[in-house]
């Protein structure tokens, strides 16, 4: 039962990620702020840093996560066939 529990790293990579994206906004927000001075402007530049951020993170996992399932996969294969 304990092995199909995720740890606690497992558990706090959403939190990375959004973590992350946070800080993305954060320094757009500040750059866009620091050119314009415009609130509306801050505001609407962060939130869309903060998506396509978010978009794009998700977007690479999983095809990284895919390929490292199909490598498990693969590998799992190779040692039934050499135990045979």
């Amino acid at each position: 039962m304990n092995e199909n529990r995720p740890t606690f790293r497992d558990r706090m990579k959403p939190t990375e990620y959004l973590g992350f994206a946070a800080v993305a906004a954060i320094f757009t927000g500040l750059v866009v702020l620091l050119v314009s001075r415009n609130w509306l402007l801050v505001t609407v530049f962060a939130l869309v840093a903060f998506v396509v951020c978010l978009i794009t993170l998700a977007t690479l996992l999983l095809v990284i996560n895919k390929d490292i399932d199909k490598n498990k996969l693969e590998a799992a294969k190779r040692e039934e066939e050499a135990g045979e």
